[in-house]
């Protein structure tokens, strides 16, 4: 999964428009026909397009600027009949995207969540085009660094997720000058408000100015996934917090007032690991020192990679990274290593990108997860695995390359034996930047209670309705923006027309 430097989090951030606004200018004597909670990837569109369809809006954001994770991530997102496919003569059907989907997944997503992206993808697309996105030179492609489609409709803007904030803001603050948005900054919300039958009827939210109450006809959740709250993302994915790696408020705000309102959560055991992270110790949740794709369509693997027993897990050129990922899923922990020896080094591209040899080589006096040694034995001692079982490891592999046999997981792609010391060692943590689990939704984008009815004017859209609703137990291509973009769209429309 992209994601974006801290650099350029930072420079974002500080160019991100900032609304000083307050409770003195939201009126409590209304009553809202949309009251919209979180302004980001999802919550943004909801808002614009209620408003643009004649609802009176109250647009809140924990945050003192709107934006969300389009400051973190890279924004890429994918749709069928989009301008950009037009342009290159590109034939697409949302069918096609529908089946490239599940076929990534392994047909883990929810269905109908997905086919409602894929069937109004295109059109989310075409209205960013419409408003200023523009995409990176030789978009749209099959894929970038997850499994690919089999036509090219995924993109990424010019300014990553910038590109796609930067396309809504001006109608945004349009409707925020012209009244049909009321928007509340640094606002947080601390309940929902429900009247004896259990329909959602306003929200409690306090900032600065004091605690107030605002009625609303139909309130939408749209305040992010809890992939920044450790507790409550290993409560809810029985699985650690590995890396502290998401965007700081997702703190899982609207899973939790979901849930105070009887949302069922649903998702979890779809949790997906991500694969190389280097963490700065095995204690969770932990800082990321470095990254390592593991991405044989980036750069092909010549170490290999073990779990702590010293057992290779997985074919380390599987042309699938979902593939990879599920293999070290499966490990204890999901902690992998990438053990090499000095000729792979000598010869090889470095496995952690912009980091020269020199650095891996010499990062075991200065780091804890690197490691070095004149013998496979003494290396397991010291990074922490199962001796004889790296050794038979290496063994294994080294005897089939000589002989010429097929490798023991079928890997194809054998540059060179493990045989000249010194031997190295990176420790690896399975990691995730967003969280799988989420409030239960219907088609509709109806939070669903627990009895499986619909909670009454109650609605969610974006991450807080888990990533594996739309990207299953994988991380399937602009899965996650396409539909908190496209959601919050068709849902601010619709409810525009129930005021």
């Amino acid at each position: 999964m992209a994601f974006l430097k801290r650099r350029e989090i930072i420079a974002a951030a500080l160019s991100a428009p900032f609304w000083h606004t307050g409770m003195s200018r939201a009126d409590t004597s209304l009553a809202y026909d949309v009251i919209v909670i979180g302004g980001g990837t999802a919550g943004i569109p909801c808002a614009l397009f209620a408003a643009i369809g004649g609802a009176r809006v109250l647009l809140i954001e924990k945050s003192p600027a709107l934006g969300g994770t389009l400051f973190w991530s890279t924004g890429q997102i994918a749709g069928a009949g989009t301008v950009f496919q037009q342009k290159l003569g590109i034939v697409d059907t949302p069918d096609q995207h529908f089946n490239d989907c599940m076929r990534i997944n392994e047909h883990t997503a929810d269905p109908a969540l997905t086919r409602l992206t894929v069937e109004n993808a295109g059109d989310t697309i075409n209205w960013l085009a419409e408003h200023g996105f523009e995409i990176m030179q030789g978009h749209p492609v099959t894929g970038i660094g997850h499994d690919h489609f089999q036509t090219r409709r995924y993109q990424q803007g010019m300014h990553s997720g910038l590109s796609i904030l930067n396309a809504f803001l001006p109608s945004l603050e349009a409707q925020i000058s012209s009244g049909n948005i009321t928007l509340l900054t640094g606002t947080a919300v601390e309940g929902l408000i429900q009247n004896t039958r259990g329909d959602v009827v306003g929200v409690t939210a306090s900032n600065s100015g004091g605690i107030r109450d605002f009625r609303g006809r139909n309130t939408v959740l749209a305040s992010g996934g809890c992939a920044a709250n450790p507790r409550l993302f290993e409560e809810l994915h029985g699985v650690p917090l590995y890396a502290q790696t998401a965007y700081p408020t997702s703190q899982g705000d609207g899973l939790l007032l979901g849930m105070s309102a009887g949302g069922a959560i649903v998702g979890g055991e779809k949790y997906a690991s991500l694969p190389g992270l280097v963490p700065d110790a095995f204690k969770f949740p932990a800082q990321m020192h470095a990254w390592a794709p593991l991405n044989p369509a980036i750069r092909q693997p010549w170490e290999i990679l073990v779990n702590s027993r010293g057992e290779r897990f997985v074919r380390e050129d599987h042309p699938s990274v979902h593939q990879i990922e599920k293999g070290i899923h499966e490990q204890p922990g999901h902690r992998h290593w990438a053990v090499f020896d000095s000729t792979m080094l000598e010869k090889s591209d470095p496995i952690i990108p912009d980091w020269t040899r020199d650095r891996l080589s010499n990062e075991h006096h200065q780091h804890p997860m690197f490691f070095s040694a004149s013998s496979l034995t003494e290396l397991a001692f010291r990074a922490g695995l199962n001796a004889s079982g790296l050794t038979r490891s290496v063994a294994d592999y080294n005897q089939r390359l000589h002989g010429g046999d097929e490798d023991s997981l079928g890997r194809i792609h054998r540059p060179a034996p493990l045989s000249t010391p010194p031997f190295y060692a990176i420790a690896m943590q399975g990691w995730t930047l967003v969280s799988f689990a989420g409030l239960k939704v219907n088609a509709e984008l109806k939070v669903i209670d627990v009895e499986h009815r619909a909670v009454p004017n109650l609605y969610a859209i974006g991450e807080v309705i888990g990533a594996g609703a739309t990207s299953g137990a994988a991380y399937t291509n602009g899965m996650l923006v396409t539909p908190a973009i496209t959601f919050g769209r068709l849902l601010g429309s619709k409810l525009a027309t129930q005021g």
